[in-house]
């Protein structure tokens, strides 16, 4: 399976860059959810980031922003 090595924005990933696994048309998917288990005191929760276009010159590419609304919703 094909991946690309995608750039993290904001929330606790900010400035990380993990592969993720390309789709059928190789593109990334819209949203990554990341589930972080329950550790000590702070429950499990679902943390949530969205597909954005950042541009470099006259290239583009994918990268991942943290959606805090969306990871609040996830969580519950």
């Amino acid at each position: 399976m094909k991946s690309a090595d995608t750039e993290f924005v904001g929330g606790p990933l900010d400035g990380r860059i993990l592969p993720i696994p390309l789709g059928p048309m190789y593109g990334v998917p819209k949203t990554y959810k990341v589930p972080v288990p329950a550790h000590g005191e702070s429950p499990a929760r679902t943390l949530v980031y969205v597909r954005a276009k950042q541009q470099r010159g006259t290239r583009w590419f994918w990268r991942y922003e943290f959606d805090e609304t969306a990871t609040a919703r996830a969580s519950g």
